[in-house]
């Protein structure tokens, strides 16, 4: 499975942002889709995360309200649509996708078996 993330920019404070992560692979069959994203000098931490599936979603508070997942089953397409960007979204932005519908919780890194490249996402104050 290969993940491509894409989409990201430089916006200006209040801005939108749509990112989209393509998805490839005979065994493409997640469970879950998740958005992580690493700014400079911190963690990589949990964004969003959408069940394959189902409708199941899933928000970090910080992005509660101004972020939205959704996913393409037939395109093998996802896409984090940011809204109401804040400079300290800035950072890199990771789609992920795990092979087994049990383990660890959906926010969790260690749930994903596989990873785009990221795509940087700039807000400007």
């Amino acid at each position: 499975v290969q993940l491509q993330a894409s989409g990201g920019g430089l916006v200006q404070a209040g801005g939108s942002l749509r990112l989209s992560c393509a998805a490839s692979g005979r065994t493409f069959s997640p469970y879950t889709m998740g958005w992580f994203r690493q700014a400079p000098g911190k963690e990589r931490e949990f964004v969003a995360a959408i069940k394959w599936s189902a409708d199941d979603i899933y928000y970090a508070d910080s992005v509660k309200g101004r972020f939205t997942v959704s996913k393409d089953n037939a395109k093998n397409m996802g896409f984090l649509q940011m809204n109401s960007l804040k400079p300290e979204d800035t950072a890199v932005y990771y789609c992920a996708t795990d092979r087994v519908w049990y383990g660890a919780p959906v926010t969790s890194q260690s749930r994903y078996d596989f990873w785009g490249q990221g795509t940087l996402v700039t807000v400007s104050s």
